[in-house]
């Protein structure tokens, strides 16, 4: 009795082992694709407890996470044919999990390889001072292209941002001198619109003196009493306006 309750043991024991394999447990971020003796089922399972009783049934999962794919930087010659590197972030996730393992062999490696050529062939298109100064349409048309190639994987792109554009060391000192002489543009136009606006009060002045010719006098008081009161050593000798008048007209 006891030889003939081993086989009847041993195959309880084979039936628990393949009811425990049977159990999946699927985290509320995940879900589980399934195929039934290979055809796929229209829905995907979870979360929560799932059955899935193998051979017949096999089962896929797939996170429904944000992905944060970094793109390598990518050698690009700009329109301008100034040649840069620029590397990227994208953020994805998936919509449709069925469709992210039926119509892509590998959707993590094919968003990577798109994202690669759609940077590349974008930002070859541009300058490389609208690739520095237009950054945030670049992202938008970047996120845009990206997300109509993969919204038949099931795959939304919510975000595609340019990290960093590495230039040569020959451009960043061509462009560090072209910023200096834009500053140093700025600097003497400012500088000669003060001495146009410095001409348009001396200006005004003079107009006002030839009409009151005290003015000048009281000017010329004024003067002298702010040299007074510096207590230098100059001995300032005034002599009236009116006697030097006659030397300072014109000669008939």
């Amino acid at each position: 009795m006891e030889g003939a309750n081993v086989p009847l043991l041993f195959g309880v024991a084979i039936v628990i082992l393949y009811c425990w394999s049977t159990i999946n447990i699927l985290r509320e971020y995940e879900r589980g694709v399934v195929f039934r003796l290979g055809r796929l089922l229209p829905e995907a399972k979870g979360p929560g407890l799932v059955f899935i009783w193998w051979p017949v049934y096999k089962m896929v999962r797939v996170s429904l996470r944000t992905i944060t794919l970094e793109v390598p930087p990518q050698d690009i010659i700009s329109r301008d044919n100034v040649s840069v590197k620029v590397n990227a972030i994208v953020y994805f996730r998936v919509m449709n999990a069925p469709r992210a393992i039926v119509e892509v062999e590998n959707y993590l490696y094919a968003t990577s390889q798109l994202a690669q050529t759609t940077l590349r062939s974008v930002l070859g298109e541009v300058e490389l001072d609208d690739l520095l100064s237009r950054r945030e349409k670049l992202n938008v048309k970047l996120q845009e292209i990206l997300d109509q190639h993969t919204v038949a994987w099931g795959i939304k792109v919510s975000l595609v941002e340019v990290k960093q554009v590495d230039l040569p060391q020959e451009m960043q000192r061509a462009m560090a001198k072209q910023a200096e002489a834009e500053r140093e543009k700025r600097a003497k136009i400012i500088h000669a619109d003060g001495e146009f606006q410095a001409a348009a009060k001396l200006a005004e002045a003079a107009s006002v003196i030839g009409r009151e010719p005290m003015a000048l006098q009281l000017r010329y008081l004024q003067t002298l009493t702010e040299i007074g009161v510096e207590k230098n050593t100059t001995v300032v000798f005034p002599v009236p306006i009116d006697i030097i008048r006659e030397w300072m007209g014109p000669r008939s």
